[in-house]
């Protein structure tokens, strides 16, 4: 179908003309390949198959849970450090209180570690060596949680326990710091008060999702765009600089993501804290001192022994963990669905 000039114009024969009442746009139809169409059909299969096994799971819990928190009340639950569900008094503010206090504690040592190995990967290592560096950084992601816990109970607490206690020494005067008990000035100091902590726990969890982060962070450094990184370096930048202009900028959101990755993960680790921690049900706010528990080591403790209101309480202490870890899993994945378009280097 050819085209025609009138007037200086160029005319379609199936084109109506212009200012008829016939005119109108034209539907235009996608058609896909089989292949197309089978790759969007396992996809959304697969993402509709998630969705459906973990709303069965927090439908689960929710059922389980209905027993003991109705028992109790919801603000009596997250209220309550005691733990005593054969006298209808039981909570979950110690549990929760150690869980975030290890994981808080597990993301700063994490976030340094991952960002530097992910820097140093990207900017630095390059050829085989980049490979090796991806390859050990992945494969540290399969290694059990009970081998972590057995290296921190066996390795880590004789090795730490000497800082901790100078930490508590120079830093007593803060009350994160502070350990019930201990005497700078004894000549023979009690290493008792210092095992079983939760930063030793934080430590071990903390070198657990090392790796997550450190993948997701290398991911977004790598996208930075290669035309911003020569023009940083054609105004003089030095590496540093143009690592500090281009890549931290364009991988923000990749570090807030895998940050938030790193958090749910540590939210939920168990064998690892149920190896090392010394379980108590009080809120205990100082770090370094004997003593501390989670939900998830909780759980794992007295799933074996519970039963009736028991039971109950422990399926009510997970939802409670299920639902804080979907609302940071979700965050983190919005964060880094964002990042990937490379917006905020182009703002």
């Amino acid at each position: 179908m050819t085209a025609t000039t009138r007037g200086g114009r160029t005319w379609r024969p199936d084109y109506p003309e212009e200012g008829t009442a016939s005119a109108r746009a034209r539907r235009v139809r996608h058609v896909f390949e089989p292949a197309d169409l089978a790759f969007r059909g396992v996809a959304r299969s697969g993402g509709l198959i998630v969705l459906v096994i973990m709303g069965m799971v927090g439908f689960f819990l929710a059922v389980q849970a209905v027993q003991a928190i109705q028992r109790v009340g919801v603000v009596e639950f997250v209220t309550t450090p005691d733990w005593s569900p054969e006298t209808n008094h039981f909570g979950i503010a110690a549990l929760l209180t150690g869980t975030v206090l290890i994981a808080i504690v597990a993301l700063i040592v994490a976030l340094p570690l991952s960002a530097g190995t992910a820097l140093f990967i990207t900017e630095i290592a390059a050829g085989g060596p980049q490979r090796v560096l991806i390859s050990i950084v992945d494969l540290m992601a399969a290694i059990p949680s009970v081998v972590f816990g057995l290296w921190g109970l066996i390795f880590l607490q004789p090795a730490i326990v000497p800082f901790s206690r100078w930490i508590s020494e120079w830093f007593g005067w803060i009350p994160l710091f502070a350990v019930d008990g201990a005497d700078p000035h004894n000549p023979l100091p009690d290493d008792s008060l210092y095992t079983s902590s939760t930063f030793i726990a934080g430590l071990v969890v903390g070198l657990m999702v090392v790796p997550i982060m450190t993948s997701i962070m290398r991911e977004s450094f790598s996208r930075a765009p290669i035309g911003e990184r020569e023009g940083a370096y054609a105004l003089g930048a030095t590496r540093w600089g143009m690592v500090r202009a281009v890549v931290l900028p364009f991988g923000r959101g990749g570090v807030i993501g895998g940050t938030m990755l790193g958090l749910g993960r540590a939210l939920g680790e168990t064998i690892a804290i149920y190896l090392i921690i010394n379980p108590i049900f009080n809120i205990n706010l100082h770090l370094l001192q004997n003593g501390t528990n989670s939900i998830a080591a909780h759980i794992a403790l007295r799933y074996g022994e519970a039963s009736g209101l028991g039971m109950s309480a422990l399926m009510a202490a997970g939802l409670a963990l299920f639902v804080l870890t979907m609302i940071i899993n979700f965050t983190a994945s919005a964060v880094i669905a964002r990042s990937r378009s490379g917006a905020e280097s182009e703002a």
